[in-house]
């Protein structure tokens, strides 16, 4: 059994989608597909089993999941040690980010960090806050930067910049242009495109509407999506309403083709999730240094 079989067994069970697993890895499906059987077949046990068209872990699959991201965990763990005797010269960051900060607050950052250790390999991968938080406490993330509360009693959460929530409209919508607008009458009257559950800007959101006595449960959602570009585009294109990071609306809110409503939502803050009890690498206590300048 290898490193690469490990990490292609992972990725492609916690997608449960062959294709998808090999995208995250970088491999083509067939090679992937190879990995697996060959996994499979010199140790006589079934891992995955087809269903229509998709694929599920079997009971030994979700036996051995565990077991192989515990294994990976402490293999990246042994890396980040190598990494540090070399003295930021050498070694890699496994950072889980949420879409909002991943694609606006982070970049700058990582690459400021870049330019100052081009040798650091810095691995990001893209989710939501739930899917962060639970990368972090798996070991799959040395860091993780969410936009939502998190509950987990394993990790330490630390704030590393603030964030504004907005109310967006096509910019000839009614609200565009309607003053003060209470969020009690947002919730009544208006459809909404939102993000996915598990979403640190959905959960937020949900927590500002129930702040007002207003049930999330009762909102007119009519779409769903999985990224803020997606939602931007249906809101464009609709008469619905959207909640988003002003960050993340501020350049089409200048070009004119999305405004925001005159409704006040509560701030929020984009924080850094590590593990208690696993060590936390040289580099990626730069990383947070840097973060934390701002």
């Amino acid at each position: 059994m290898t490193f690469e079989q490990l990490s292609i067994f992972v990725a492609v069970a916690e997608r449960q989608h062959l294709t998808r697993g090999a995208a995250a890895i970088g491999l083509t499906p067939s090679a992937v597909s190879a990995s697996i059987k060959a996994l499979e077949g010199f140790y006589n046990v079934r891992l995955f089993e087809r269903v229509g068209r998709g694929i599920e872990l079997t009971q030994a699959g979700r036996v051995f999941l565990d077991e192989a991201k515990a294994t990976l965990a402490r293999a990246r763990a042994a890396e980040r040690v190598l990494g540090e005797l070399g003295g930021l010269q050498r070694g890699q960051i496994d950072i889980h980010a949420s879409q909002t900060v991943a694609g606006y607050w982070l970049p700058p950052r990582l690459m400021r960090f870049h330019e100052a250790y081009p040798r650091i390999d810095i691995r990001l991968t893209v989710g939501n806050t739930r899917t962060v938080t639970r990368a972090v406490a798996d070991g799959a993330a040395e860091i993780g930067f969410i936009e939502g509360s998190v509950d987990e009693p394993a990790l330490t959460v630390s704030v590393v910049a603030k964030d504004h929530l907005v109310v967006v409209v096509a910019a000839n919508h009614p609200l565009a242009r309607a003053p003060n607008v209470a969020l009690a009458r947002l919730f009544r009257e208006a459809s909404w495109v939102m993000r996915e559950e598990g979403s640190g800007t959905r959960s937020e959101f949900e927590a500002a509407l129930a702040a007002e006595g207003c049930d999330p449960s009762q909102l007119n959602v009519v779409l769903t999506f999985p990224s803020n570009e997606a939602v931007l585009s249906a809101t464009r294109a609709g008469r619905s309403a959207a909640a988003v990071s002003r960050i993340a609306v501020a350049s089409q809110v200048d070009e004119g083709v999305l405004a925001i409503v005159d409704v006040k939502l509560p701030p929020r803050t984009f924080m850094s999730v590590r593990h208690k009890e696993r060590h936390l690498g040289s580099a990626a206590r730069e990383l947070m240094r840097l973060c934390a300048e701002g």
